[in-house]
């Protein structure tokens, strides 16, 4: 959830013509992370879990690709974004040793 609260504070910098396009995209995203690995768990059944977690695994993929369109497109500083991009790395290798532990 933590990086959810990151993501929304440093997009809050993006021009108001992002609103509706990478904006709401990236906070789409980071939202999908941890929401996905709730709806999982609350699903009581193994392969339903391990099925949401690779889910948001891929969300994480996503988020880190919109995150380095920030960069590329001027409208973020690269110096903002990269502890965005270590505490996701961070979430993504807890998202496979969880998937991993499921033995599936």
């Amino acid at each position: 959830m933590a990086l959810v609260k990151e993501v929304y504070l440093v997009t809050a910098e993006l021009p108001n013509e992002e609103k509706f396009g990478l904006l709401s995209q990236i906070r789409r995203c980071a939202v999908s992370i941890p929401s996905n690995i709730a709806e999982g768990a609350g699903r009581n059944n193994k392969n339903e879990f391990y099925q949401f977690l690779g889910i948001a695994f891929g969300s994480t993929y996503e988020l880190q690709t919109q995150l380095q369109l920030l960069i590329d497109l001027n409208f973020i500083s690269e110096t903002k974004i990269v502890p965005l991009k270590e505490l996701l790395a961070e979430i993504q290798k807890m998202i496979y040793s969880l998937k991993t532990s499921l033995k599936i």
